[in-house]
């Protein structure tokens, strides 16, 4: 995260460690549910959700955002192609929204802080495309299940990633079995 908000330019970030893998629930978080390896079936919600994890993340934003004076707080939750996940849907954020019209002091003098979600209708291949176009060091990033300090290439997260940079035509960024099962060099 440093070297993002270093290449972003950005002087003053926080790292808040929340622990939500105590209480299990997900395969993101413990370790004796299997990560699934088989595609995303959009009838389904995966294994990899983490019970209330968004609804946690933009709480501690709100904290921060309202105690340092900001207007808004950017999310990156995508829902075009997302994997089955309740809160990343725009009608979670319409409901966040209101919420934090209702249980905030800027929300209720009038100034409430926004949610600002770009991404959430673009299709993944169209976020490459933009991340590319904005300089975003994409090999600085991943998406991967696992957790580690390389991607995987194997979990549902590093294949619909591997996919989409694939098909916006950087199969470099891909992982290296990304590029195998798709046959490239």
């Amino acid at each position: 995260m440093a070297r993002i908000a270093e290449v972003l330019e950005i002087s003053k970030h926080y790292i808040v460690d929340v622990n939500l893998g105590d209480w299990g629930g997900s395969s993101l978080t413990d370790r004796t549910i299997n990560l699934p390896t088989d595609g995303i079936d959009p009838d389904i919600i995966p294994s990899t959700y983490v019970p209330g994890r968004n609804t946690v993340f933009i709480a501690i934003a709100l904290s921060l955002a309202e105690a340092q004076g900001a207007s808004s707080i950017y999310l990156g939750i995508n829902a075009v192609d997302y994997s089955g996940y309740p809160d990343c849907r725009p009608a979670y954020l319409e409901a966040y929204q209101n919420l934090i019209a209702l249980s905030s002091k800027v929300g209720i003098e009038g100034n409430s802080i926004q949610l600002i979600a770009p991404l959430v209708r673009n299709s993944k291949i169209d976020i490459v495309r933009q991340a590319i176009a904005l300089g975003v060091p994409i090999n600085e990033t991943w998406s991967c299940y696992q957790g580690d300090i390389e991607p995987c290439g194997v979990c549902d997260s590093c294949r619909l990633r591997d996919e989409a940079l694939i098909a916006a035509g950087y199969p470099e960024l891909a992982t290296a079995v990304g590029r195998r099962l798709h046959k490239l060099p």
